[in-house]
């Protein structure tokens, strides 16, 4: 049975395939050194999410603790919205970037002003 339930899950989810694409093998590898650093994401629809990451797959499937988002405005400064441990989809991350913890805490963002990034067209 337990042979038929993995087979039924790989049929389920195409990314736990052998197929796996090189691209996504290579981030997947990439990500190792990011494990227990804080990190910068930005999904296909424009979120700018920052935390710690814990952990991740093949399928770029993040997990991230401590984290908030970053909301840009042009009219008035990033407000930052605390959300916890939380699990972005791998198919819904564009960018991951390592943040520079000593950079990052001089910015005051109260005072930063940016427009909202437009969601990614494929």
């Amino acid at each position: 049975k337990l042979t038929k339930l993995n087979i039924t899950w790989r049929a389920l989810s195409p990314c736990l395939s052998p197929r796996v694409s090189a691209g996504k093998q290579i981030m997947a590898s990439t990500l190792e050194s990011y494990v227990d650093q804080i990190v910068n994401v930005i999904t296909n629809d424009g979120r700018n999410i920052v935390g710690v990451l814990k952990g991740y797959d093949q399928c770029i499937n993040i997990i991230l603790e401590s984290c908030h988002e970053r909301v840009f405005s042009p009219d008035a400064g990033v407000e930052q919205v605390e959300l916890g441990l939380y699990i972005i989809r791998g198919d819904n991350v564009s960018i991951i970037g390592e943040v520079d913890e000593d950079e990052d805490l001089s910015i005051d963002y109260s005072k930063v002003k940016g427009e909202i990034l437009k969601p990614v067209v494929h």
